[in-house]
């Protein structure tokens, strides 16, 4: 074991503050060797988390402004899964999803970007649309007994609107971390089933009743309803996004 006791509280303050100088050092001359280029593109690392693979695009437009488009397909992998529906009657697999999201932003920046380049805080707006598929697999029981094949296919529209801020790091050169640190919003919502299996309507009843346990089913509300006759539903929920992307400037 190592043992510090020497170190008082006047030494921890020094290393600190060399640590502090150091790292503003490195800024700076990170600052200071950075081309001022009018395009960047970039890598969304946080949406690994759920098998998104993202890349953007941010073209400089003003002295402060700046336009981002964003690109993303997911897979059906990913580090956060969620459960399928397990009730006494209704039992499915894990619900995994795959599809595209499409996100443009408008950004503005309290630095100059003609001068300093893309890099600082900013502010902006966003629309962001994801379109996704999804199966959903399992069976059903009804009261006498009887079991039946559950086969969904689902489609999933999700349209948000919102604001953000943000702060972009310059690390080397060309390079640099974008920070998008909120982006509250508003979220509205498409969800439409196809039955592939013939299923008595009281499944109906009973798969509403297992929608209502599901944890993120407890915000929704008393008009989403799946039916025999019904197979599409809509409703909006909050939305917030945050990501870390590596960029390159050219």
């Amino acid at each position: 074991m190592f043992n510090f006791g020497f170190l008082n509280r006047n030494h921890y303050e020094y290393i600190f503050t060399l640590l502090c100088l150091g790292a503003f050092s490195l800024i700076s001359n990170a600052q200071a060797s950075r081309p001022v280029k009018a395009n960047e593109i970039a890598f969304v690392a946080t949406d690994l988390i759920n098998g998104t693979f993202q890349f953007k695009y941010e073209r400089l437009i003003g002295d402060h402004f700046s336009v981002n488009l964003g690109l993303g397909y997911k897979g059906t992998q990913g580090l956060v899964n969620l459960s399928g529906l397990d009730t006494e009657k209704i039992k499915t697999s894990d619900i995994t999803y795959s599809g595209i999201k499409i996100i443009p932003e408008g950004r503005y920046y309290l630095n100059n970007i003609r001068q300093t380049g893309m890099i600082g805080f900013y502010f902006g707006a966003y629309v962001k649309y994801s379109g996704f598929d999804s199966d959903l697999d399992g069976t059903y029981i009804n009261d006498a007994g009887t079991s039946y094949k559950v086969e969904f296919d689902a489609k999933i529209s999700v349209t948000s609107v919102g604001l953000m801020v943000g702060y972009k790091l310059p690390i080397y050169k060309r390079f640099a971390i974008d920070f998008l640190i909120a982006g509250p919003g508003a979220g509205f919502y498409n969800f439409s089933i196809e039955n592939k299996k013939d299923l008595p309507d009281e499944f109906y009843d009973d798969f509403n009743e297992a929608l209502e346990k599901y944890s993120i089913f407890d915000l929704l509300d008393g008009d989403f309803r799946f039916s025999d006759v019904k197979r599409k539903s809509d409703l909006r929920l909050p939305s917030f996004r945050y990501s870390i992307s590596l960029t390159y400037t050219f």
